[in-house]
């Protein structure tokens, strides 16, 4: 990225969201408001205008809506979009779509004490634009594309484990990995960076796209082949045992990396529980979470993939991943998911590079 300031254009029907973000996004060196507009209508024209290098997108506004608005953006000039989204079963459920329609990531409005509640989210929202502006947009439009093709079900050991995490950009990715597998799949963990009130919806999308089947994790819950176990917004999910069994640990202990849930603490949790059985994946996203995590799972034995850079949207973590030693291949996108299978179908023998 250039040394010139990040040029955003703020979108949003509330006269006090626009102020408080053109107040902090100003309050940043790197970055500045261009224009607000109230509705998709006027941001048209400023968009044309002033060539944004990132868009914030309010959900419910006058004369156009804020999905039918992204999906035209999308698809005629693909640029990166920061959806604000309320914090509301129905707004979470909207993000997710929002999401699937290639907006990179969002920002949750407070349902009470919403000044002081939007500037104590200055880092993130700063933060997301940051990434935003060095993401790949075009990468978003993942939903064009037709669904993978379903993975044959070879014979697996009960004891094998995917152990998945992601932030920016993340919820396609893990969809990208998730819908081709078989229904008879190993047991997966997955840690994507989301505030409470949205992995919820998260995890019945996927649910409905996938053959395994996907739910918010519960603590203490069996580990089962066959089915894929999202850490909850707001809790570290961690691998556990009891007995001959593998169970799901939550817990509300305090941020790493900044992050809760952290991907660290779960490939942690893989690396001490698990060891050769378990295969660790690092996605898109930003920052460095899951970089030392994965290399404690390689240095225990187990296979470790982290998306290469061509396929992420955020190739942060991944590169801190790689860079650190984590990565025991670097692998596309769409191939992931098949050499999850080729890696859990192999021998009990850790694969190590």
């Amino acid at each position: 990225m250039s040394s010139a300031r990040i040029k955003v254009l703020c979108v949003d029907d509330s006269a006090l969201i626009r102020d408080l973000l053109t107040e902090i996004i100003g309050s940043q060196p790197d970055m500045e408001v261009v224009a607000v507009a109230s509705d998709p209508i006027m941001a048209r024209d400023l968009i044309k205008q002033h060539n944004p290098d990132v868009l914030t997108l309010d959900v419910e506004m006058p004369r156009m809506d804020g999905l039918d608005f992204l999906e035209r953006l999308m698809r005629l000039r693909p640029m990166p979009v920061l959806m604000v989204s309320s914090l509301t079963q129905a707004g979470s459920e909207v993000t997710m779509r929002a999401l699937e329609l290639g907006a990179l990531d969002f920002v949750a409005k407070p349902s009470l004490g919403i000044r002081r509640g939007m500037l104590s989210y200055t880092e993130e929202i700063s933060e997301k634009i940051r990434a935003a502006a060095q993401s790949r947009p075009r990468q978003a439009l993942h939903h064009h594309q037709p669904p993978a093709a379903r993975l044959k079900a070879p014979i697996i050991s009960s004891e094998k484990l995917l152990i998945i995490g992601a932030s920016t950009g993340g919820t396609e990715a893990i969809r990208r990995v998730l819908e081709p597998l078989p229904a008879t799949s190993p047991g997966v963990l997955i840690t994507q960076h989301m505030p409470g009130g949205f992995t919820r919806s998260f995890a019945e999308r996927l649910d409905r796209l996938s053959q395994i089947a996907v739910k918010e994790a519960e603590d203490g819950e069996r580990v089962l082949p066959g089915h894929a176990y999202i850490a909850p917004g707001g809790q570290h999910l961690k691998l556990a045992r009891s007995g001959a069994n593998y169970i799901a640990k939550l817990d509300e202990g305090p941020p790493v990396n900044r992050h809760r849930p952290s991907v660290d603490v779960l490939f942690h949790s893989a690396a001490q529980h698990a060891g050769r059985n378990a295969i660790g994946v690092i996605l898109t996203g930003m920052g460095r979470d899951g970089a030392a995590g994965l290399l404690e799972m390689r240095n225990a034995g187990a296979p470790t993939i982290a998306q290469d850079e061509a396929s992420s949207v955020v190739f942060g973590m991944p590169r801190e991943a790689i860079a650190l030693g984590g990565a025991s291949e670097v692998v596309a996108l769409e191939a992931i998911a098949p050499r999850l299978m080729e890696l859990a179908a192999a021998s009990g023998r850790a694969q190590r590079v």
